[in-house]
């Protein structure tokens, strides 16, 4: 593909996502990130991570679940997993058709409650080939069981309850799957180098099942 890199708007049902795409020269792949409750496309984290991809010659897409408005409202919209999932699935089948990215693999990097919408959407979607998920709660995906789509869970071992849940939630997973815990990690990964671990575990496994 060739380079693209610039703000995108998403239609999504009866709203417009603002989003940011960058796709490096020569990328064959491209990870759309899913952020968590109370985050935006300008996650600090997600930032760090989606230019470590970059830098690996992965595309990125980093946009908005909800509309400022929608923050605004309700707390609660926030956690609405089916809300989240589906403003995913439009925004992937979004960019299947967009031209610079439609023969590009898709992966999907969540976090928090954004994990559990990536895992709901790759159920959805056969063509998502990975998932990432960065201290996310894939016990708040409802049909995991059904999913195979490849899933690497990370959490940090000083989040305990995030590791329990994580834990019980591989157990249900029935793809390719591995859960790796980042030692001395807790659940915003702010501890030494602990995102930079992330970074380079998200690239081995998005090159291991996007670049087959």
């Amino acid at each position: 593909m060739q380079s693209f890199s610039k703000a995108v708007k998403i239609p999504a049902g009866q709203v417009i996502l603002d989003g940011e795409l960058i796709i490096p020269e020569g990328a064959t792949a491209i990870v759309i990130f899913s952020h968590g409750s109370g985050s935006s496309r300008f996650s600090p984290r997600n930032q760090a991570v989606a230019l470590a991809l970059q830098q690996h010659g992965f595309g990125t897409l980093l946009f908005d679940l909800l509309t400022k408005t929608e923050e605004a409202a309700s707390y609660f919209t926030r956690f609405d997993i089916t809300l989240l999932t589906s403003r995913l699935v439009n925004t992937t089948k979004w960019l299947s058709a967009f031209q610079p990215a439609s023969h590009a693999a898709i992966g999907y990097f969540g976090a928090s409650t954004g994990a559990a919408a990536a895992l709901e959407a790759a159920g959805e979607l056969p063509y998502v080939q990975a998932v990432v998920s960065r201290g996310g709660r894939p016990d708040l995906a409802t049909e995991l069981p059904a999913i195979t789509t490849p899933t690497l869970l990370i959490v940090g071992s000083l989040d305990p309850e995030v590791l329990v849940l994580n834990q019980q939630a591989l157990t249900q997973l029935k793809g390719p799957k591995k859960l790796l815990v980042v030692p001395g990690a807790g659940h915003l990964f702010e501890e030494g180098d602990t995102l930079r671990q992330v970074s380079l575990a998200a690239i081995e496994w998005f090159e291991r099942y996007l670049h087959p």
